[in-house]
């Protein structure tokens, strides 16, 4: 994989893997090959030095996926990292509509994000031979195996993915990685490292076995193309300590992973893909940056984010006996609360919890509950925008339609819902426990706060869904004003 060129001062550059599981991850023959486990493994640059290999070949191309643009071009991501070495090279890039370097015979690789579900669908068409994923845990099993269909080629590379990752022991990566793991430790079993396995999937379902003659026996595959639904997986551990570059180059790097609470040295320094957060480690009351008795004059948006409950009291089974006026305030109630939470941005870049209302309604009550709000939002607080969640289907865009149309002269911005309630949640989390986050004395308080100390393992999520989402909304740069369906 060497390659070398001479630089501006005609000092030779050698581009190359590290020797160990970086070579061991370039090395590898699997269909799909996924590398890592913790930070700071050299992940990144082990997918850029993989496309090397076919920039001679002038129809060859390869895409790498980051969940958004901004990780794509933050300091230190995949475009930044990607000028340490494609330019010696002789390539050019270009940064719009997507990043893509360009080489000499007309080889390219593209750098895309995918945040929304049905970003997917921008590829519906494409062919991909070399298809790869930057943390892959930040992407859905949808998403992934959308785009596996999408891994084809017609420039004589035989299609094949890479992908890299960090620990995340709620995501589907674990449980498709899950043989590589030690049940035990949660830790990576080094013996079965670099090691090989065979997968079919059918009806959404993964089926493993150790040769693929035995799926080929188990699924009736008799011809070469249907022998060609047997996939090779294999994963390679890597953490810190395999990266001696980044040692070298940053010894600091390790005190700051140290640095961290226990939960998260765990994941991204030593690699555990069974931890599992628990109540009170995405959400502190005691980290609240200060409880106002008033708001402060500073703020500069306004996002009201509402999570719409699937059912409604009164659409529940009544075969309990209990009355309906009963059940409708009942904790033991299984349906969901609606809850709309506005949140500010203050000029100095804090945020402001402001206001939560949430109720258990019916669909109509909903509805007039949410129009209403808007007006009076508007009266006391000016522009606000209001951020819906459109659930996946027709069924859910349909609602979208009717919320926009009924919100008819507001700010509205609707989005699919993407990835599960906990990646979405930890944008706002980092916030909270970080400090930066103030709210306002109210009524509300406790039961907004025990909500969010309770998350991830308590029943209902509904103030930290909307709270999620409405930092997220805050933070864009362009709120969607309307909705294009």
């Amino acid at each position: 994989m060497a390659r070398k060129k001479n630089d501006a001062k005609n000092k030779p550059i050698e581009i190359r893997p590290q020797k160990g599981k970086q070579e061991l991850f370039l090395r590898s023959p699997a269909d799909i090959c996924i590398y890592g486990g913790a930070a700071g493994g050299g992940k990144t640059f082990a997918l850029l030095l993989e496309c090397l290999r076919h920039i001679d070949n002038k129809r060859f191309e390869a895409l790498i996926f980051r969940q958004s643009r901004p990780q794509i071009m933050s300091p230190g991501g995949l475009y930044a990292t990607s000028q340490e070495i494609y330019p010696y090279l002789g390539a050019n890039s270009v940064l719009t509509p997507n990043v893509q370097w360009r080489f000499q015979s007309g080889a390219k690789v593209t750098f895309a994000h995918m945040f929304y579900e049905k970003e997917k669908y921008n590829w519906q068409g494409a062919q991909i031979p070399l298809l790869m994923f930057d943390e892959l845990v930040h992407f859905t099993e949808s998403q992934f195996f959308y785009m596996f269909s999408r891994n084809r080629s017609t420039c004589g590379v035989k299609p094949y993915i890479r992908a890299t990752c960090n620990p995340d022991g709620e995501s589907w990566v674990a449980r498709f990685i899950d043989w590589w793991i030690d049940p035990e430790t949660g830790y990576a079993d080094e013996s079965r490292c670099g090691k090989i396995r065979y997968f079919v999937r059918r009806n959404n379902i993964i089926h493993w076995a150790d040769a693929p003659w035995e799926l080929y026996e188990t699924f009736h595959l008799y011809t070469p193309e249907e022998q060609q639904d047997v996939k090779s997986v294999s994963f390679i551990s890597a953490k810190l300590t395999d990266n001696k570059a980044m040692m070298q180059h940053d010894p600091g790097y390790m005190g700051a992973l140290r640095a961290m609470s226990e939960f998260d040295q765990e994941q991204l320094l030593n690699g555990n893909w069974k931890i599992r957060r628990s109540a009170g480690h995405y959400f502190k009351r005691s980290k609240v940056g200060q409880l106002f008795n008033a708001l402060p004059t500073d703020v500069t948006k306004w996002v009201r984010a509402w999570d719409l409950a699937a059912t409604a009291p009164d659409e529940l089974d009544e075969s309990d006996g209990m009355p309906q006026a009963l059940r409708k305030n009942s904790r033991k109630d299984d349906s969901a609360y609606t809850a709309g939470v506005l949140l500010g941005k203050r000029k100095n870049g804090r945020v402001i919890v402001a206001n939560v209302i949430n109720v258990r309604e019916n669909g109509a009550d909903v509805r007039k509950l949410i129009k209403d709000t808007a007006a009076i939002d508007r009266a006391m607080y000016g522009n606000v925008t209001i951020r819906l969640p459109q659930d996946p289907g027709q069924a859910g865009k349909d609602q979208a339609q009717s919320f926009v149309r009924m919100l008819g002269g507001y700010a509205v911005s609707v989005a699919l819902e993407s990835g599960d309630k906990v990646t979405r949640a930890e944008p706002f989390s980092s916030q909270w426990l970080a400090g930066n986050v103030d709210v306002l004395l109210a009524d509300w308080n406790d039961e907004y706060f025990s909500q969010l100390e309770n998350f991830p393992v308590g029943k209902l999520k509904d103030m930290v869904d909307a709270s999620a989402n409405g930092y997220l909304e805050l933070e864009q740069e362009k709120p969607e004003f309307g909705y294009s369906f």
